[in-house]
């Protein structure tokens, strides 16, 4: 996944709005805690000089790719809760719920569902992380919810790639193929690398090649900037993992 973060001129003007857009759920009232935190809470976009710390003891290539397996949850959840928008641990423990087959992987204090609604809370005009969340609801078979939090990401940075894709692998799970190909189009216009969504549009017998000029809308008013790359997630099993009580 491709990540366009915003200037920070643009992201104090979404950060105004996007409670107005948007429908916040409250950590708090659904279990998942507060936001107060010894350390932190601090922006994953912004407050960079903050996270070396957390990244060199919680948070290194071990803990990112699951490998690391001695604290494992505690070390991501440590990360998530200094930093709750932070993009690759969201991934990570994401991850790490489908490998364990739950929805609380050993060690978390929170689920799955509760670091998406904290981190989304904490910065509601993340882009990201509505993307890693509609992620998360399309990989447990809730594509409807996740068009949701695509079509969210897309209002908040239309000119950020991944979310076309993922908005169009969310449409052509529902079988809306027009809207699926209309956001790939618009994905590969802006230089996403991944055929996956076009080899599915393929396979469905819904492929056609844009038109030239025609490939669909981009707002040219928004910054772009240096990308980030961020895997993908794969889950052994699609549908919603194992359930652990919610917490």
């Amino acid at each position: 996944m491709i990540l366009r973060p915003l200037s920070g001129v643009m992201m104090v003007l979404l950060a105004l709005s996007s409670h107005a857009l948007f429908a916040q759920e409250d950590p708090a009232a659904l279990g998942c805690g507060t936001l107060q935190n010894a350390y932190g809470p601090f922006d994953y976009r912004t407050d960079k000089g903050r996270l070396g710390i957390v990244e060199k003891f919680h948070f290194g290539p071990g803990q990112e790719t699951l490998s690391n397996k001695v604290g494992l949850g505690g070390n991501i959840d440590y990360t998530l809760r200094a930093f709750p928008n932070h993009h690759r641990a969201l991934m990570s423990m994401m991850k790490l719920g489908f490998r364990e087959r739950t929805s609380k992987p050993k060690g978390a204090d929170y689920t799955i569902k509760c670091y998406m609604v904290r981190a989304e809370a904490f910065r509601p005009d993340d882009a990201m992380v509505k993307v890693i969340h509609g992620l998360y609801l399309i990989q447990s078979g809730a594509a409807q919810e996740a068009v949701a939090k695509f079509e969210q990401a897309r209002e908040l940075d239309s000119n950020n790639a991944n979310v076309h894709y993922n908005l169009g692998l969310a449409y052509f799970d529902l079988k809306k193929y027009e809207l699926a190909l209309e956001s790939a189009h618009v994905a590969y216009a802006q230089g996403f690398p991944l055929m996956g969504l076009r080899d599915k549009l393929k396979r469905a017998g819904k492929w056609r090649d844009p038109v030239a000029g025609r490939a669909g809308p981009v707002a040219p008013d928004l910054p772009s900037a240096p990308a980030e790359i961020v895997p993908e997630i794969e889950s052994p099993d699609k549908g919603t993992p194992e359930s652990a009580s919610e917490s």
